[in-house]
């Protein structure tokens, strides 16, 4: 009898824990979907391209180092799923015209890239190792950025050939996005490991 209660009480507790580990990283996710249509506010624009530079690509590096890939991926799809809602959060508004404007192809790789960075980052330890999972992240938004960028020039009939898509939609950003992934790299570690003891 007695080990049969001590057993309904470990299993009880268990439930508990998953639970409530639950409900974090529900929080979490959500956490990073908001903070990612907070990184679309800060923008500016350079010359010679249509697409702005934002605190977008900073987020979501620090989803996929911090919340892992499974759950940076959520998050990432959480904001997109809210933008195209309706919701004002992309740098561009909301709704389904910033997915098919000239910078649908990024917010697209926005999952992937959490995804990718979490995958790699969740493998070693070290800033060096978050450092390479950013860098990683940084190109699979760009491979998708760009793609849709040549897509969207031709279409639109702006024409141009691969060295225009590049210099344009890859090319000016590659500076300021390394150094985003530099940041990421140096404060995700302690992040990672408060939302570990939560």
């Amino acid at each position: 009898m007695r080990q049969r209660i001590t057993g309904l009480l470990a299993a009880e507790a268990a439930q508990k824990t998953a639970v409530q580990r639950l409900a974090v990283e529900l929080a979490a996710v959500t956490a990073f979907a908001a903070l990612t249509a907070l990184g679309a506010r800060v923008q500016f624009h350079l010359p010679g391209t249509l697409v702005p530079v934002t605190g977008q690509v900073f987020c979501v590096l620090l989803a996929g180092c911090v919340l892992g890939s499974r759950l940076g991926f959520v998050s990432q799809v959480q904001y997109l799923a809210a933008g195209v809602a309706g919701a004002p959060v992309f740098a561009l508004g909301g709704g389904i015209g910033p997915l098919l404007g000239p910078t649908g192809g990024y917010l697209v790789g926005f999952p992937v890239a959490a995804l990718v960075v979490g995958a790699i980052a969740q493998r070693g330890q070290g800033r060096v190792w978050s450092l390479a999972a950013c860098l990683c992240g940084v190109a699979a938004i760009y491979l998708f950025g760009a793609t849709w960028y040549g897509v969207w020039r031709s279409v639109t009939g702006a024409g141009g050939g691969i060295a225009a898509v590049l210099h344009e939609s890859v090319l000016p950003f590659i500076g300021v996005d390394v150094a985003k992934a530099v940041l990421v790299a140096a404060v995700a570690a302690p992040l990672r490991r408060r939302l570990s003891a939560v």
